[in-house]
């Protein structure tokens, strides 16, 4: 394994980071993003993604294993190989960059070892920064600690544990999660509903990150909400 080099001028982006990937994107969606103001950047092979949608990524971040032509990009955008193959194109997209609130497309579908290592990134993440995986039809927030979020009533609200979790309460649920230790192989939250629409989730203090689950048509608000939060 080579060593991990992290680049000397991380990018910093004082809104909307939004980074695609190889996988599934919706170009409609990536479209609508750019056009509210959000900065692209593309990780590796993503690039040929957001060409496909009609834009030209600010930077293009990765080993370059799958970029149809770098060549091409020369004078175009910014291009950051990093070498390492310790991590993913998403994760070395992750730490060449910073920014309030980043969305990830194309980091799900087409290969199911791609979108299980999209959850292993954003775990990794999650404490640090909010980071939105979109895939067709959800989105998943990982969150470090509370949350609180409005959706409309008897919406789906799906917990999942990305490492064992206990919470300590939750308000606004159908199922509430009162004490309730939730971890893979064991018990999921998955398909809980909102019964108002507000709702709350409290895990005990100084747990690890944990992933919320909600329709995309959401996408906007939410990114809106934790822009807001800082």
């Amino acid at each position: 394994m080579q060593e991990r080099t992290v680049p000397p001028n991380v990018l910093s982006f004082d809104g909307l980071l939004v980074i695609v990937g190889g996988g599934v994107v919706d170009a409609d969606l990536l479209r609508d993003l750019y056009l509210t103001g959000a900065h692209v950047v593309a990780a590796d092979s993503g690039a040929d993604q957001v060409v496909a949608a009609g834009l030209v990524p600010e930077a293009i971040i990765g080993d370059f294993d799958s970029l149809a032509n770098a060549d091409a990009w020369l004078g175009r955008t910014r291009l950051m190989r990093i070498p390492e193959q310790e991590t993913t194109d998403f994760e070395k997209a992750l730490y060449s960059t910073s920014a309030p609130v980043t969305v990830a497309l194309g980091m799900t579908g087409r290969r199911f070892d791609h979108t299980l290592a999209a959850l292993d990134v954003v775990t990794k993440y999650a404490t640090d920064r909010a980071i939105i995986l979109v895939d067709e039809a959800d989105l998943a927030l990982a969150i470090s600690g509370a949350f609180s979020f409005d959706v409309q009533p008897r919406e789906r609200v799906s917990v999942h544990p990305l490492t064992p979790i206990r919470f300590k309460r939750s308000v606004g649920l159908k199922y509430p999660l009162d004490s309730i230790r939730l971890a893979q192989g064991e018990r999921t939250g998955t398909s809980n509903e909102a019964i108002d629409g507000p709702f709350r989730i409290e895990p005990e203090p100084k747990t690890k990150p944990w992933l919320l689950i909600l329709d995309r048509k959401y996408l906007f608000g939410l990114a809106a909400a934790l822009t807001a939060r800082g």
